[in-house]
């Protein structure tokens, strides 16, 4: 199992929103490094949703529930998109100022490239991340 990142603008699309859907495609992401990691997505791995731009924070976690297929928002067929569901809401956002602030979290992609909607997380930081959520 791998386990993600994954950014949403909250006033486009929320963690909120996708809990209403069941299911959705992650859809419009046209950054190169961000399309590598979604390749290499597996069913049943799990992704913190990010509200970003508003707010900075992780608030749920989903589960890809279909790997990389064509994005149906491109009609270049250049790029691809994967299939998310809801698996639970944190029980308090993790915002990226206690992301930063944690020298656990040190090495996180995010941090090291914060423009990037798409990031690969170790089990031991999404576990920590978990664990903030709870504290």
């Amino acid at each position: 199992m791998h386990y993600w990142l994954m950014k949403s603008e909250p006033d486009v699309f929320s963690y909120d929103d996708l809990v209403a859907k069941g299911k959705a495609e992650w859809d419009g992401v046209r950054n190169h490094a961000a399309q590598g990691h979604m390749k290499a997505m597996c069913e049943g791995d799990l992704a913190f949703f990010y509200h970003s731009n508003i707010g900075l924070a992780a608030v749920g976690i989903m589960t890809i529930v279909a790997e990389a297929a064509p994005d149906s928002t491109d009609d270049s067929g250049k790029w691809i998109a994967v299939h998310v569901a809801p698996k639970e809401k944190l029980a308090r956002p993790v915002t990226l100022k206690a992301m930063k602030a944690d020298p656990a979290l040190a090495d996180m992609a995010i941090l090291r490239q914060p423009r990037l909607s798409v990031c690969p997380l170790t089990k031991a930081q999404f576990d920590h991340i978990v664990a903030l959520s709870k504290a």
